[in-house]
């Protein structure tokens, strides 16, 4: 009974994304996908169709690429999987999901909590790490034109929602805003486990970056 609903909503997403900017297309809804059903496969009461469906849909319309509008995302997957016949229960959760995954700044309490959110939330943290995240932080950088450094311009640790929102600091500034906190930030062990060496290679490059701008290698 699920295959055909995954299969549906895989076509669906690969359309609705068809355009997007590279670092939120549909190869980094896949990533997360796959991420997500290994993690879920570690977690023995995880309800797997609520996993991949958040995957598949969490980013189906981020609100960066929307002003800002955080309910378009939800209205259409929830739209979406009605058309389907997916169970209310199912469209609700999965819609919590979207609603609740997002990093927005770290400094914010989240407002629903649920094993499923957790794996889909590690699933996509593990895209924002290693190498696959330093280039969707470079292309995502580039796309909004922003300069790779500047050491004057500081990053800043402690962003409500709309400050990290309307943020346009500097690309590197993003490792130490978002991407070197999510280590720590991970909810499965699995998680945790697969996040160690993608936090270790961006300190690497890190290391290689700073020693490359001033000159030293």
């Amino acid at each position: 009974m699920q295959q055909p609903i995954i299969s549906t909503t895989i076509n669906f997403v690969k359309q609705q994304l068809a355009d997007a900017e590279g670092g939120h297309d549909w190869f980094h809804i896949e990533r997360v996908w796959k991420n997500a059903q290994l993690i879920g496969s570690k977690e023995a009461s995880a309800d797997l169709l609520v996993v991949e469906l958040g995957a598949l849909l969490h980013d189906i319309a981020d609100s960066k690429f929307h002003n800002g509008d955080e309910t378009v995302g939800p209205r259409v997957a929830s739209e979406f999987l009605t058309k389907q016949n997916v169970d209310a229960e199912v469209i609700d959760h999965v819609v919590k999901i979207i609603e609740n995954i997002s990093f927005k700044g770290g400094n914010q309490s989240q407002k629903f909590k649920s094993l499923e959110l957790d794996i889909v939330q590690d699933a996509d943290r593990l895209d924002a790490l290693g190498a696959i995240g330093i280039a969707r932080t470079f292309n995502y950088g580039g796309f909004k034109n922003r300069p790779l450094y500047d050491p004057a311009i500081k990053p800043d640790l402690h962003m409500d929602v709309a400050t990290y929102k309307k943020s346009s600091a500097p690309t590197i500034n993003h490792f130490y805003e978002k991407l070197l906190l999510l280590k720590d930030r991970m909810n499965t062990q699995t998680g945790k486990d697969l996040a160690q060496e993608r936090h270790a290679f961006m300190e690497h490059f890190l290391d290689q970056f700073y020693q490359e701008w001033n000159g030293i290698v």
